[in-house]
Parts: structure tokens; C-alpha cells; sequence
């Protein structure tokens, strides 16, 4: 069951509710009780590249000041 994120027009509050996919797109707010419509939500998530194999190839959104190719990392 995914997770959504919800604004509530008349407070301003935000919040969350783990709902199924088939569920209306609005939601009572928890502090006003008016009603609140679902918005995009922005999530990050990892991803183990080559897990148990050995170190992980150094990319552009590495910490690495140029990949590893200066003897840096």
C-alpha cells in the first residue's frame, strides 16, 4: 500500500496517509478536519550497485573531486 502525501488548503498542514491505490485523492486534514488533496510527494531512495561484489563505481554525483583518477579516493 503506497503512501501519500497531503496539504490541507485551509491550515497549511502537511501530512501523510498510507492508503490503497484505489482511494479518492482527498483525505480529512488531522489538526482542522477540512478537507485535503493529495500532491506530489518527492522521495529518495538508495540502490546497492554491484552489492557483495566490491567496491561501487565512483560517478558524477560522487563526493570524489574528479572519480578517483587524481589518487584522491
Amino acid at each position: 500500500m503506497p503512501l501519500y502525501e497531503y496539504v490541507c488548503d485551509a491550515c497549511d498542514v502537511r501530512f501523510e496517509r498510507l492508503q490503497p491505490m484505489s482511494a479518492a485523492h482527498v483525505s480529512d486534514c488531522p489538526d482542522c478536519g477540512e478537507e485535503s488533496k493529495r500532491v506530489l510527494s518527492l522521495f529518495a531512495a538508495s540502490v546497492a550497485v554491484g552489492a557483495g561484489v566490491g567496491p561501487s563505481p565512483v560517478g558524477p554525483l560522487s563526493s570524489a573531486c574528479c572519480g578517483g583518477s587524481c589518487g584522491c579516493g
